[in-house]
């Protein structure tokens, strides 16, 4: 009998990762691109592609021969789940991804939000589809989250639920990609990581997360931040604090709201600093979580960084 095969991929606003998968959800291969996504959709789109071809010719298949693709791309997908209809971190609207992707690959394709596709992936493979009420959020270039309520995925009445990312934690806050001030994204991602430590090195303010010599930067990895937290760099700790304290914030908020049994933390950020954020995370939510929702696990999950194509690979095969 012939295997079958999944793809799962990735869609971030950093990075595209594309895994092959068979039916137990055993990942085979993996290649990953950067998504680049100034250069527009077209090119993102392309990108995709080699990045879902060059997972397949690593596993030794030809993408036509799979039952399926899956994709986790940001942002808000159509109910049909054939566009993606409002990306943010990407900068598209109304974009029809699925008819695109199937034109170029002669194979189906799936699409679902990313965060709700890995936190799919997380309670399936992981949990083994036992947390009746479980949130996973992620925190990387943007920030996202997967609802599970009484065992069913939380969609909303236009599957746009889920976007924690934009609960508004401070009126007075910053400006987000979304257009409103003081998001939990806007706040505490990796982004506005960035952006906070860019306003202080403006003002004369030294750190390790700048290049040697000074030189201009655009971005900060979540292993650079890792490092130069270790290294006891007063400015990285102080970010990273802020976002500990955000997101034990949203966290509260989503137990008081929601009353999980689960919260499980995934993304670069987490993947790399989790021994650091959680106990910091766990503080500041335990305060402000009422009585009655105090008894939720908040963990770090251990899909990292596969969590999503996991859960790219298990919508495709529930669909196909």
């Amino acid at each position: 009998m012939t295997e079958e095969h999944y793809i799962g991929v990735d869609l971030g606003g950093t990075k595209i990762l594309a895994g092959v998968f068979d039916s137990e959800y055993n990942c085979k291969f993996t290649d990953k691109n950067k998504t680049k996504a100034e250069l527009g959709y077209k090119a993102v789109m392309a990108r995709i592609i080699e990045t879902i071809r060059g997972a397949a010719h690593l596993t030794g298949i030809d993408v036509a021969s799979v039952k399926g693709v899956g994709i986790g791309a940001p942002g808000t997908i159509s109910a049909d789940g054939t566009q993606v209809l409002f990306a943010p971190n990407l900068n598209w609207r109304d974009v029809p991804l699925k008819a695109d992707l199937e034109a170029e690959l002669g194979c189906p394709v799936w699409l679902g939000n990313d965060c709700s596709v890995a936190a799919m992936g997380i309670h399936r493979s992981e949990f083994n589809s036992e947390p009746n009420d479980m949130v996973s959020i992620f925190l990387g270039t943007g920030i996202g989250a997967g609802i599970i309520t009484n065992g069913v995925f939380l969609n909303g009445a236009t599957h746009a639920a889920g976007e924690v990312g934009h609960m508004v934690l401070d009126p007075e806050g910053p400006l987000c990609a979304c257009g409103t001030h003081g998001c939990y994204e806007a706040l505490a991602s990796r982004t506005a990581i960035f952006k906070k430590v860019k306003a202080a090195v403006d003002s004369g303010e030294k750190t390790m997360l700048v290049d040697e010599g000074g030189k201009p930067f655009n971005k900060i990895r979540s292993g650079k931040l890792r490092r130069a937290v270790e290294a006891g760099d007063k400015l990285a700790t102080k970010v990273l604090d802020e976002t500990c304290y955000y997101t034990g914030i949203a966290i509260a908020n989503l137990c008081n709201l929601l009353n999980p049994e689960v919260v499980a933390l995934g993304g670069g950020m987490i993947e790399q600093l989790h021994e650091t954020m959680l106990p910091k995370i766990k503080e500041a939510a335990a305060v402000r979580t009422m009585p009655g929702a105090r008894q939720v696990k908040i963990v770090a999950t251990k899909l990292g960084d596969h969590a999503g194509i996991t859960g790219a690979a298990i919508l495709a095969q529930d669909n196909a």
